[in-house]
């Protein structure tokens, strides 16, 4: 574990790359078990599940970024599970990058 240590291996980053290997393996099994066709939507380009999957990630990362420009991480609640645990302004952007993720695949 040396050779990582300079990683913050918080429970938010063990998440997100869980959630990250989970959805790479679900397109994967999507696209064996079901082909991809193309569809043009929103944007007028025709577009693939991993073309969507793709431009939800990029809007994930600029609404995150944004929103710690603009926002911050300041804790907005605190659970009373041992020492307390702090849940950070944060999570709401997530929320957001879920709803537009959802969006995205629907529409685009």
């Amino acid at each position: 574990m040396e050779n990582i240590a300079w990683m913050a291996w918080t429970l938010p980053t063990a998440i997100f790359f869980v959630l990250l290997a989970t959805t790479l393996a679900v397109m994967t099994w999507l696209a064996v078990a079901y082909p991809e066709a193309e569809r043009v939507g929103v944007l007028r380009i025709p577009t693939t599940r991993g073309d969507r999957l793709f431009i939800s990630l990029i809007l994930t990362a600029v609404i995150h970024l944004l929103w710690i420009g603009f926002v911050g991480t300041d804790t907005i609640a605190t659970l009373p599970i041992g020492e307390g645990v702090e849940i950070s302004s944060l999570w709401l952007a997530s929320l957001i990058s879920l709803v537009s993720a959802v969006v995205i695949f629907r529409t685009v």
